[in-house]
């Protein structure tokens, strides 16, 4: 592909400044022909400045959408699926900035988009994994996974990865403002509307790294919201 990239790829950040640079070399260095867009929810360690800099030393495409007072996940990637949306891109993946994600399985990612809607990157599928997570964590999302999936009659291993590619024409096909959950609980909330709406998710294996520098996101709140989220979208959804 020559010119402009038809491909995506959406970091949302929260004090991510030691990670972001590294993040996006090597996924510059993994493939070429890609555009990023920076979602950072003012990170007040200089994310946004780093992105900046690191923006004027390559000749791939960044921007970065820096936003006030609106905070979480899942708003965040809302924010950027509505820009990818608006100028065109074909292909749209979703990773993290905090080197959990490798990019080294970025073109299976796109080997996979082209015959699906949505690619997930399993962790809970085979040759899929997680590194330096206790056991106790891996269990804990493990059991949280096959609970949705008998909730909601996903049909996915791993709904809460954030390590997705998605097709624009899926994505077209929801309102994405009416999408109630934000943190993690806004990816099964995903997979559930676009399932649906009679998606083609399929599952990818990739190995996951907890990160190595700066803090999780995760709370307990986040878990309990999680399973409100589950109630609500069994229950309540009348979305067809």
């Amino acid at each position: 592909m020559k010119g402009k990239s038809n491909i995506l790829i959406i970091i949302p950040t929260f004090n991510e400044r030691e990670n972001i640079s590294i993040i996006m070399k090597q996924i510059i260095e993994t493939i070429s022909n890609v555009d990023i867009l920076v979602v950072d929810d003012d990170s007040p360690d200089g994310t946004a400045k780093e992105v900046v800099s690191f923006s004027k030393v390559t000749k791939t495409k960044i921007d970065i959408i820096v936003r006030k007072g609106v905070r979480g996940l899942g708003s965040a990637y809302t924010t950027g699926f509505k820009y990818g949306l608006k100028h065109q891109y074909d292909v749209i993946i979703t990773m993290d900035a905090d080197l959990s994600h490798n990019p080294e399985h970025l073109p299976g990612f796109l080997d996979a988009i082209e015959h699906n809607d949505i690619v997930v990157g399993s962790r809970y599928i085979k040759h899929g994994g997680t590194i330096n997570w206790r056991i106790r964590r891996i269990l804990l999302s493990w059991l949280a996974n096959k609970f949705a999936r008998f909730v909601l009659g996903l049909e996915g291993h791993d709904l809460t990865s954030g390590f997705r590619a998605y097709s624009r024409p899926v994505l077209e096909t929801i309102d994405l403002d009416k999408i109630k959950s934000n943190g993690y609980s806004y990816l099964v909330e995903m997979l559930f509307l676009t399932q649906k709406k009679g998606a083609h998710i399929t599952e990818i294996p990739i190995v996951f790294y907890d990160r190595k520098m700066g803090k999780s996101k995760i709370s307990k709140q986040e878990i309990y919201r999680g399973a409100f989220t589950l109630l609500r979208l069994r229950f309540f959804s009348h979305e067809h």
